[in-house]
């Protein structure tokens, strides 16, 4: 079981990432019609909360890893070595979790909701995405969006 839910892990992040390449370099600063973050805030708050979440279960794992903050310009080249990198160590929480009892330090009940929990909170944050990026102008491509749902191809 283990296996299968770091894979699940691993294929969600490349939906991330698959998204993140799809957003024309001009539209990262794009904003949602009520306001809020921009899209690359958006993808910078993603990586932040896995780190969040690493601080609070195990704070070794933060080593190499760097909070984006708010006012540091961010490309989608970086964007993508953050959420990667954050993935990584997310995953390591996950194997230690499962092989140490199947909790995890500051969340319950147990890892597998850990992992369906950080899914949610992500995949809401790709569905903002998505309609900032429309109501901006630059639409997802048909392709795109389906294929955001390819989780037997990421």
């Amino acid at each position: 079981m283990e296996e299968q839910l770091l894979e699940t892990w691993a294929i969600h992040n490349r939906i991330n990432t698959y998204l993140l390449a799809a957003v024309p370099a001009q539209a990262l600063s794009s904003v949602s019609a009520s306001k809020g973050r921009t899209v690359a805030e958006q993808f910078s708050h993603i990586h932040n909360v896995r780190l969040m979440w690493l601080k609070q279960a195990a704070p070794d794992l933060l080593e190499g890893l760097e909070k984006i903050e708010k006012d540091q310009p961010v490309d989608a080249a970086r964007l993508r070595v953050c959420l990667d990198h954050s993935a990584g160590k997310i995953a390591e929480l996950l194997a230690q979790s499962i092989r140490s009892g199947g909790k995890v330090k500051g969340f319950k009940p147990h890892a597998a909701a850990f992992l369906g929990y950080l899914i949610s909170h992500e995949s809401h944050h790709r569905g903002q995405i998505a309609l900032t990026l429309k109501q901006a102008g630059y639409p997802l491509d048909k392709k795109v969006l389906f294929g955001m749902w390819e989780w037997g191809v990421r």
